[in-house]
């Protein structure tokens, strides 16, 4: 279609790369000598109803949405960078220049899409041998590559991550040197870079790269400083960062949820700073839970993650870790199953996966054991929630009810006998009904000295709108 307008085009880059290798693509980047704009408006005319086109002049590039394929038009054109900035002077440029500015050789190949030579692959810095030879390598002096668009290498781990590539050494060599220029990238730019890595099969392949380049002590060093063991008198603690990576490939086998995934990498953020030693019982951590789930607000607002459910979610995740475990060791009492149930609400299987995936011992006679008390918490979750409804709980007796039986305002009264009714239905002292639960509501009313003016016509219809803060 392009040639209509005497223009050449090519297809570039990931397209093309995953093409080779046989992976499933959607997303085709096209480069046009001359402008991509005008390529793009004549090429969505040409494919009609059904197309969606977003233009964005001032970049020079378009992009168009057909039967659930994208494609990007932009003009070829070659970039000169200044040392502060990522942000590049550019200018048009020859398909060569457009090649040249490309991050890797993988990513510098290109298809003709022109009558002449229809289907050429266009190769010019032997990216083909690197994908058979599975190797992430710049097309120029990657000191110049990196020191450009430092982005780049958090790239070349997010491909060597995703691909199972390794960074060529002289590439390797060069991140490790440029490592501090990464700081001028937003921190945006690399939490999305950081996410696809996360997303990867195998994660772990990604933050170790991130550790040994010293990329990660840059960007995330909460979780560069999980690394290594301290001895006293014989006793050692393990390699919490280590052992977290195995926690978070562990999940990864078992859920796609990015979110759920994050709550592996910061489930023991907060090993660190809450680390012990006692002469009696060894390296302790008490609390790294609690301390955990109030970093992990900060950590979000570093990495300009959402400061949203998703953040809370993982907050979640990080304060109750540690409760399935302990259970999976003790005999499972109902009352700490209402209490685990009432906690963790809608995200109890969710918790349920992050523990198991937590179990990263050698001793398979431990993991055994863990996996074995493990299903039989889970049955016992089965079985008080079909009895009591404890999940997504809401109190058979409001505060309002309070108000009105007692004549009250808003204060201390009010949330000492919810407390009271709560700690009641969770200890199985009464059932999880408003019969019972306003009993206890009117005994504990009268104990703390006050007057009932007025009982409700009616019981209340109670809604559950998820679990009660914790």
């Amino acid at each position: 279609m392009c040639s209509d307008l005497g223009l050449d085009a090519y297809v570039i880059g990931g397209f093309v790369r995953d093409l080779l290798l046989h992976r499933k693509s959607k997303d085709i980047d096209i480069v046009v000598i001359g402008s991509g704009l005008e390529a793009a408006k004549h090429v969505a005319m040409k494919l009609g109803k059904g197309t969606e086109a977003r233009y964005y002049g001032q970049f020079g590039t378009a992009m168009i949405s057909h039967k659930g394929w994208s494609i990007e038009f932009v003009g070829a054109r070659k970039e000169s960078y200044k040392l502060f900035s990522r942000k590049p002077e550019v200018e048009d440029g020859s398909l060569q220049d457009d090649q040249n500015r490309r991050d890797f050789t993988i990513n510098a190949l290109a298809i003709s899409l022109n009558t002449y030579d229809f289907g050429l692959l266009l190769d010019p810095f032997n990216g083909l041998r690197d994908l058979e030879l599975k190797i992430i390598r710049t097309p120029l002096d990657p000191d110049i590559t990196y020191s450009d668009d430092p982005l780049r290498m958090m790239r070349a781990v997010r491909f060597a991550t995703q691909l199972g590539f390794r960074i060529e050494q002289s590439s390797y060599e060069a991140i490790v040197r440029n490592r501090n220029r990464i700081r001028i990238v937003s921190a945006e730019r690399i939490a999305d870079e950081l996410n696809k890595i996360i997303l990867a099969d195998v994660p772990s392949v990604g933050f170790k790269l991130l550790f040994d380049t010293g990329l990660l002590h840059v960007i995330f060093p909460e979780m560069a400083a999980l690394q290594g063991v301290e001895s006293i008198n014989g006793k050692s603690h393990k390699d919490n960062f280590y052992h977290t990576l195995e926690v978070l490939d562990n999940l990864a086998g078992m859920s796609d949820d990015l979110w759920l995934r994050w709550s592996a990498i910061l489930h023991d953020i907060a090993k660190p700073p809450t680390k012990k030693y006692d002469p009696e019982v060894g390296w302790t951590f008490h609390g790294h839970e609690f301390r955990g789930a109030r970093m992990v607000p900060r950590i979000f607002k570093q990495l300009r993650l959402p400061q949203n459910d998703r953040m809370k979610f993982v907050q979640k995740m990080v304060l109750l870790h540690l409760r399935p475990i302990v259970l999976a060791q003790e005999v499972v009492t109902d009352s700490a199953i209402r209490r685990l149930l009432f906690d963790a609400g809608d995200d109890i299987d969710d918790l349920m996966t992050l523990c198991e995936a937590d179990i990263t011992s050698k001793n398979e006679y431990k993991v055994k054991k863990y996996r074995d008390n493990f299903r039989l918490v889970r049955e016992k979750l089965k079985e008080i929630e079909a009895k009591d409804r404890i999940r997504n709980w809401q109190p058979p007796v409001s505060g309002e009810i309070i108000m009105e039986v007692f004549g009250l305002r808003p204060g201390k009264e009010v949330g000492l006998i919810k407390n009271a009714i709560r700690e009641a239905i969770l200890d199985g002292i009464i059932g999880n009904n408003f019969d019972e639960a306003y009993g206890l509501m009117k005994k504990h009313g009268l104990e703390l000295g006050l007057s009932i003016v007025r009982e409700p016509e009616q019981p209340p219809v109670i809604k559950s709108n998820g679990p009660v803060p914790i």
